[in-house]
């Protein structure tokens, strides 16, 4: 690394060149790293963490060294290159972020952490000279997904590279920093919880905005913790009693509510129309603000709700100007797309002062937006909680309707981290000498009360928590870089182990109260080996036996279904035993795929269609035949109706039973078969205590044992796990690879073999399923309209937490694309199989959810149709054209990475074309 000029005059130089001065906590952060020691500075929001990031840029200018500047967002990285474009020079400045890439071997690189990672493992030339590495918003290593990349990059950068971790204020900061000194040596902790533009926190009720802290008091010494402003308290209980006392007087106009009962529902109060909060805000000179609804749709409803009013937030001027950026923006957007965009309301909009921020807009109407918001020119926007993730979008004043979230499965209260990740947005540096939070009073909702509130506003325990665990590509690098000793040393150091090893010790207490609460309920029951608890284990036997039974029950089914319809042949008359096509159908085209048969059937109700096992099951055979025209046009209605009727006509010849009832049968008597639950059944009727009367009593405390054995088992198992836990993990990934042949073993050591490098070289959540397909030839021979959409099946999540629907191969265009979808999935079923063996956890299953909208956009470029495509899928709900575009970066993402790996020369090519098939129209536009 070479050496830099005189210290203090670095740091003298870049002060001087600053428009502010530097706080102390900054003062301190730049000068250790003046000094040659790496740097965590953990600071709120808004407080100026970056300059510490931005002094490391220039201490590796002046030195004639590189620094990486690294964020865990391309919105960041995009931003803060062009903060350093404008500060330093384009020649001095470079960006990366997995699809974009400029002035590369410039000496200030801004990247995401995920490309700086790849280039780690690939031990890429361009790291030589790296000087200083600054990682913005560290925290992120807390993220499920995409955390374990943060802590890669930690564990692997060169010793003589200065590490710069700036992240946001959190409760463990001292253990963080412990864990850094531990795994990068000499590092300074600067934790600063000091907010540099002071923030105020108020409730907003009906047309009048408290203070939600009787700040007076505060400031006159009276308690150590804030009271709650009484004035607030006492409006409240006014308006619960005059909302009760409307409810006595009767029915009111407009279909009002009568009668007494009705006290606690909401009835004469209303809260506040969001245009009459955003026009509060405004006469009391509270905007710009961001008021956050924790739903996209939400979000779309509050700019509607606000074009609909007189409101109007805007000069003559600024909406001049607010056009200009907006043609500047959007110029290139065919002018055919505009009306499915949501342009013209978008633009009306923005023109009025009004906007939307979340993840489901276009990006270039999201970064327009930014762009509109930071200059001051729209001053409310309502957004959803990923614009607090880091985007440097302040506003004077924060605005929260609710204090409750969905989470994808259940709606759950915020978090005091949640509350002040979001309500830091308030107060810009430089701009406002105070920031504002307003929660909105909602009678009914216990969450906006003043007290909960006051208990979020006022708590600051927010601890960093490690997501890291080694993945197939993890695994696979390390091997072949460290070989599988020094990964093991590698992962023990990681702060996923930290934080495992130092919480053995409140686990090892736990199962010591959970020992001695079963020598107490043993003493009741008369000892550890009474025969009432060995009555209840042969009843919790016997009830794990049953459950057991009925899973393999369902599995075998399944199979008899599967190898039921791979047997049919054309002219079959079946019974669809489920679903809504349920009853009699003539087999038109048989399918002989044992692993996934689907074959062509027309039902007694004239639909025409593919049928799975789910539709077949407890049907095991055929219940006649019939005889078909030699060719039938199944998909005119005449045809169909004809050959209805003929099934109809067919079938009034068959036997009246169709053999189900024999096939439940047949199943009852298997289950009552089995021997090893007959035998603990005969031994549960043979017990002593099974003749006792008043047994339930005594039987229900042996149960408690039970439990609490269970629990105890489950707490030791988690000591035994947490000790060299990902160790572990990673030895059983490895025997997974070793047995797949990506890992071989060769003279007592590990040697990655070719397809293990290609492993290596795949970076995707389904990495290793990727992988199979591309070495067994799944995806061989496709178009590039068919791989881009095979390749999204491996990458699309439907939203709403369900996971995967049904697979739809009935919908997907050729013959060729639904093949390469099933071969995709059976690979991943038999990937599933081999991790549940190996006891690693699944990877997530295929998601056909996408293929219809990427592969009509891949081959028209038409987005009315690739929308409507999305939308017939049926996943859910309606795509956006945001999501669209998000879905189809991630396909070119993953394109690309084919492109570069795949063995097949002609796959390459064939992922070449896709991705400019693709890289058009909106998915081009703003890409950066």
């Amino acid at each position: 690394m070479t050496t830099s000029p005189s210290p203090a005059g670095e740091l003298a130089r870049f002060t001087a060149e600053l428009a502010f001065k530097l706080d102390p906590f900054q003062q301190q952060a730049c000068a250790a790293l003046e000094n040659g020691h790496g740097v965590l500075v953990c600071a709120p929001t808004g407080a100026g963490k970056t300059a510490v990031g931005e002094f490391a840029v220039h201490l590796a200018l002046a030195a004639g060294g590189k620094c990486f500047y690294t964020t865990p967002l391309k919105a960041l990285s995009n931003q803060k290159h062009s903060d350093f474009v404008a500060r330093y020079g384009k020649d001095q400045i470079g960006l990366l972020t997995g699809d974009l890439s400029v002035n590369a071997n410039a000496p200030v690189v801004v990247m995401t952490t995920e490309v700086l990672r790849n280039m780690l493992y690939a031990d890429s030339p361009v790291l030589r000279g790296l000087s200083y590495v600054v990682m913005d918003e560290v925290h992120f290593l807390a993220d499920r997904m995409r955390g374990a990349v943060w802590e890669e990059v930690i564990l692997h950068l060169p010793d003589d590279v200065r590490l710069v971790s700036l992240s946001a204020t959190v409760s463990n900061a001292e253990e963080f920093g412990g864990w850094i000194q531990t795994v990068r040596g000499d590092t300074a902790v600067v934790v600063d919880d000091h907010r540099p533009v002071p923030l105020w926190q108020h409730m907003l009720v009906g047309k009048r905005i408290f203070d939600l802290f009787d700040y007076d008091a505060d400031r006159a010494g009276e308690r150590r913790q804030p009271i709650v402003d009484p004035n607030l308290l006492r409006h409240i209980a006014h308006r619960r009693e005059a909302d009760q006392l409307s409810d006595w007087r009767g029915p009111r106009r407009h279909g009002g509510r009568g009668g007494p009962g009705r006290a606690g529902r909401p009835g004469f109060y209303r809260p506040p129309s969001r245009p009459d909060v955003i026009a509060m805000l405004d006469s009391e000179g509270l905007l710009p603000a961001i008021t956050f609804v924790f739903s996209r749709a939400g979000c779309d409803a509050a700019v509607a709700q606000c074009l609909r009013s007189p409101l109007r937030l805007t000069t003559e001027e600024g909406r001049a100007q607010i056009a200009e950026v907006i043609d500047h923006r959007c110029g290139d957007l065919a002018d055919d797309d505009l009306a499915v965009l949501g342009y013209y309301d978008w633009r009306d909009g923005l023109l009025r002062g009004i906007a939307a921020h979340h993840a489901g807009l276009l990006p270039v109407f999201r970064h327009t937006v930014e762009e509109l918001f930071t200059a001051g020119l729209i001053k409310a926007v309502f957004a959803t909680e990923t614009l607090a993730l880091g985007i440097n979008m302040p506003a004077r004043t924060v605005v929260l309707e609710r204090l409750v979230k969905f989470n994808g499965e259940q709606h759950l209260p915020l978090t005091p981290g949640e509350y002040t990740q979001l309500t830091g947005r308030a107060g810009r540096r430089g701009i406002d000498i105070e920031g504002h939070a307003v929660v909105l009073w909602q009678p009914g909702d216990p969450s906006s009360e003043p007290a909960e509130v006051a208990g979020l506003a006022s708590t600051r325990t927010f601890p960093l928590r490690s997501s890291f665990a080694p993945s197939y590509n993890m695994t696979i690098n390390l091997v072949n870089r460290v070989g599988p000793e020094q990964a093991h040393r590698l992962l023990e150091q990681s702060f996923a182990q930290y934080q495992a090893d130092r919480s053995v010790v409140s686990l090892v207490r736990g199962v010591e109260r959970g020992q001695r609460m079963l020598d107490e309920v043993a003493a009741d029951l008369g000892g550890s080996d009474s025969p009432v608890l060995e009555y209840a284990r042969l009843r919790d036997q016997i009830t794990q036996h049953e459950r057991a039974h009925a899973r393999a029950s369902r599995l075998q089914r399944r199979q008899a279904a599967n190898d039921a319809l791979a047997a049919l042949r054309r002219g079959d008359i079946i019974t669809i035993t489920h679903g809504r096509r349920g009853g009699l159908a003539v087999v038109l085209e048989p399918d002989r795929d044992g692993d996934d048969p689907r074959p062509l059937v027309l039902s007694e109700h004239r639909w025409a269609g593919r049928i799975s096992s789910a539709e077949y099951s407890g049907a095991p055979a055929p219940v006649g035949s019939m005889t078909l025209p030699k060719r039938v046009e199944h998909r005119q209605p005449r045809v169909r109706r004809d050959l209805a009727a003929a099934l109809r006509s067919a079938a009034q010849e068959l036997p009246v039973s169709g053999g189900l009832g024999q096939s439940r049968g047949n199943r009852t008597q298997r289950r009552d078969a089995d021997p090893e639950l007959v035998s603990l059944r005969e031994q549960m009727h043979r017990h002593p205590i099974h003749r006792e009367p008043g047994r339930e009593a005594q039987v229900r405390l042996a149960q408690r044992y039970l439990r609490i054995e269970r629990d105890n088992a489950a707490l030791e198992k988690k000591v035994a796990a947490a000790t060299n836990s990902l160790a572990r993990t990673f030895d059983r990934i490895v025997g997974l690879l070793t047995e797949r042949g990506f890992i071989q073993p060769t003279d007592g050591d590990l040697t990655v073999t070719d397809d293990g490098r290609l492993l290596a070289r795949i970076y995707s959540e389904s990495d290793l399923l990727v992988v199979e397909c591309l070495r067994t030839g799944a995806w061989a021979g496709l178009r590039d309209t068919e791989l881009a959409a095979v390749i999204s099946a491996v990458l699309y999540e439907s939203r709403g937490g369900d996971g995967p629907g049904p697979p739809r191969n009935a919908e997907v265009p050729t013959a060729r694309l639904r093949h390469a979808l099933h071969r995709t999935r059976r690979l991943s079923e038999e990937l599933r199989a081999d991790e549940h063996r190996h006891r690693v956890t699944l990877s997530r299953e295929p998601d056909d959810g996408f293929v219809a909208a990427i592969y009509r956009w891949a081959s028209s470029a038409d987005l009315v149709a690739a929308l409507a495509a999305a939308d017939s899928e049926g996943a859910g709900s309606p795509l956006s054209p945001g999501d669209f575009v998000r879905w189809c970066r991630q396909v070119l993402d993953l394109l690309d990475q084919v492109r570069n790996a795949a063995p097949q020369p002609e796959l390459r090519a064939t992922a070449k074309r896709a991705i400019d098939a693709i890289r058009r129209g909106v998915v081009a536009v703003d890409a950066r």
